[in-house]
């Protein structure tokens, strides 16, 4: 796919990953909408999206938690821009405690925002991208995902949900043109889940997860590359 002249929308895609993946669509010639919850980060998005894209960007506040923000996120986007060819669902948060500590609150904030979200924005989605003969959805998932660890069942298994709607999803519109893949990257540079650690070099950066994205996009169309795991190259040694 030729991004020039399509139109991208972006979740959590005004800070870190999402922001990096919105900023590289946005150069690759595409219309692109992100949204946030945080409203200065939406503000600065927006400013450097469009200086980037030559005003073909728009941002909004939606929590993709709630149906009815990912339907006017669909339709904002559609409105504004004509169609929708790309969706790149990004937002996602990370709480780490063990089952036993962990809130219904803090339980449902995870299941809702990392799996919940990406269904309403694609069930939103496909009927639009069916209108322009295809699409691609492309799901940022995590290593977590396949693989478990102490502390993390609320994100695996927000994670382990989205590889397994991802891959279902992927059978359903095939033959709608529509193209779906996941992408599990491992540790990112970026201040997710407030780990501070954004300085390390060794870990993956936000350009890295959007050069893959925009590899999968440009796959021929007869090729569905479904899931791409992305790891550092050199992470630090086990002792």
């Amino acid at each position: 796919m030729d991004l020039a002249g399509k139109v991208a929308v972006v979740t959590g895609g005004t800070r870190g990953i999402g922001r990096g993946i919105a900023l590289a669509l946005a150069r690759e010639g595409a219309s692109v909408v992100v949204c946030g919850r945080d409203p200065a980060g939406v503000r600065s998005a927006l400013e450097e999206l469009s200086s980037v894209s030559g005003g073909k960007a728009d941002a909004m506040e939606a929590d993709v938690r709630d149906p009815a923000a990912c339907r006017a996120l669909i339709l904002g986007a559609v409105e504004r821009f004509g169609g929708l060819d790309v969706l790149v669902s990004n937002a996602g948060i990370g709480i780490f405690k063990p089952v036993a500590e962990m809130t219904v609150e803090e339980w449902r904030a995870v299941i809702e925002i990392n799996l919940s979200g990406p269904f309403y924005c694609a069930r939103e989605a496909i009927p639009h991208m069916k209108q322009r003969g295809g699409g691609y959805i492309i799901h940022i998932s995590s290593l977590a995902g396949v693989n478990a660890f102490s502390g993390g069942a609320a994100y695996n298994a927000s994670k382990f949900g989205l590889n397994g709607f991802s891959d279902a999803l992927m059978q359903e519109v095939r033959h709608d043109g529509i193209r779906v893949s996941s992408i599990l990257p491992g540790s990112v540079a970026t201040d997710f889940a407030g780990s501070g650690e954004q300085g390390l070099d060794w870990k993956l950066h936000a350009d890295d997860v959007a050069l893959a994205v925009l590899d999968l996009i440009r796959f021929p169309t007869r090729a569905i590359a479904s899931r791409v795991d992305l790891r550092p190259s050199r992470p630090p040694k086990k002792k």
